[in-house]
């Protein structure tokens, strides 16, 4: 995973990191994989503060895009819809099975 652009938005009290992933020979990433990825990129994050949106594979190229926003607590990640925080709870749920 590439950082492309990296803002640290005090107002929103969040990181937003714009990013690149290559994945050459391999499937497009699953969105609890994106996640894992991006708390090693910002060490200290927590997983249930961790959102990735708008993320985009182009057809036929190893190549995805997107944005990661990490929040500093659950009060700051209230500002995200219900719908972004029950597909991330769908993920989180599942990952727990696993184990």
């Amino acid at each position: 995973m590439e950082i492309i652009k990296r803002k640290e938005n005090h107002l929103l009290s969040r990181v937003e990191i714009n990013f690149t992933l290559n994945h050459a020979d391999a499937p497009t990433p699953s969105l609890s994989e994106m996640i894992g990825m991006v708390m090693k990129l910002e060490p200290g994050s927590k997983k249930e503060l961790v959102f990735i949106k708008n993320v985009n594979t182009r057809f036929g190229m190893p190549r995805t895009t997107g944005l990661a926003l990490i929040y500093d607590s659950e009060d700051d990640a209230s500002l995200e819809p219900d719908f972004i925080k029950s597909r991330h709870k769908i993920t989180e749920e599942s990952d727990g099975g696993d184990e």
